[in-house]
């Protein structure tokens, strides 16, 4: 794999900077006598410096990509700068013997000199090089995996709107409320108080869609509140025919559950395990903890059940489904299955 061209640009300007202060730094130390012979090294150290360089830029790139281990990395980069090394110095001479600034009587032993200070410096730029490439590589990872993250919180943010809007129009639905004023309107003149309790229900349950509108997550207790609250509304309308319970052990209140999560599996029994039935039925919601650390949360009912592959898209469980995958990915899912003659769906959680 070639090296990028943004790459090839800092690998110059590193090739070209480095030996500059080098031979800066021995002239201010009084190293070089001169000005001229300060010009000569320069020239001398950057012919050098170029031909190696670029050699050793094209075998780095050669060896990003085969993405060999890290200890195999460290021994074919320290190889290929004992073979890269030698073989740009012995260019550099040839192109200085050619342009007249070293003698041919000495080439082999200003080469052999130059061997001694290049290859320990070729060690030490090309491993800084590579340590430098290791740690951009693992920013971009890192940049990569925030990004996704961010995408993924975007994503479950927007379905868990929907989610909420698609709850509320539910509740102030025509029917539901037409309904549910009825039960109010039937009630006030035989049981005034009872009347009042279904007010404040309707009042906490659109209050509590609203102020869950911002928060992927909520306790566990705030959803079974609103879960009985809705089945207290729909029990004044169905009477005996609706028999609920919802059983939340108190070590798992604090558990985190989205929004409107549970509240969807419960409106789901009602009105495809509950309604078609002239006898009504019984609705169970629990919760346990799994030895795994999840949290497993049943809704129980006695209909005739229902297959989850079927469920078009745009409904509340389809819609339920895509914010478990996009909040907590294969760590969450959603069963549907028979127990025991009823129909039992699991929305199983980790522990947050």
């Amino acid at each position: 794999m070639m090296p990028r061209r943004r790459d090839w640009a800092f690998s110059m300007l590193w090739i070209n900077l480095a030996p500059a202060l080098l031979v800066l730094i021995l002239f201010a130390i009084n190293q070089i006598p001169s000005g001229r012979e300060l010009l000569h090294i320069l020239a001398y150290s950057l012919v050098y410096s170029n031909l190696t360089g670029i050699l050793g830029v094209l075998t780095l790139g050669l060896l990003a990509g085969s993405t060999p281990s890290k200890p195999r990395l460290v021994a074919l980069l320290t190889a290929a700068i004992l073979i890269v090394t030698p073989i740009g110095c012995l260019l550099a001479q040839t192109l200085l013997m050619l342009m007249g600034i070293v003698v041919s009587q000495n080439f082999w032993l200003e080469y052999v000199h130059t061997l001694r200070v290049a290859i320990p410096l070729g060690l030490v730029f090309g491993m800084g090089a590579m340590v430098h490439a290791m740690l951009r590589e693992r920013v971009q990872e890192t940049e990569k995996k925030l990004h996704e993250k961010e995408v993924s919180e975007a994503r479950a943010q927007k379905l868990a709107t929907e989610a909420r809007l698609r709850s509320l129009e539910s509740r102030i639905h025509p029917h539901f409320l037409f309904n549910t004023l009825n039960s109010i309107s039937a009630l006030i003149a035989t049981n005034p108080e009872r009347a009042e309790q279904i007010v404040a229900r309707l009042a906490a349950l659109l209050r509590a869609a609203l102020d869950n509108s911002n928060q992927p997550l909520i306790p566990l207790e705030h959803e079974a509140a609103m879960v009985a609250s809705y089945i207290d509304i729909e029990r004044a309308r169905f009477g005996e025919k609706l028999r609920a319970q919802v059983k939340i052990p108190a070590e798992l209140q604090n558990a985190k559950v989205p929004p409107m999560s549970v509240q969807a599996l419960v409106e789901n029994a009602v009105k495809h395990g509950i309604t078609r039935q002239s006898a009504g039925g019984e609705i169970s919601v629990t919760a346990a903890r799994e030895e795994s650390g999840e949290v497993r949360i049943a809704v129980i009912d006695t209909g005739p059940g229902f297959d989850l592959s079927a469920v078009p898209a745009g409904h509340g469980l389809h819609n339920l489904v895509e914010r478990l995958d996009a909040l907590f990915g294969a760590k969450a899912r959603l069963n549907v299955l028979r127990r025991n003659g009823h129909c039992v769906v699991e929305m199983i959680v980790p522990r947050v």
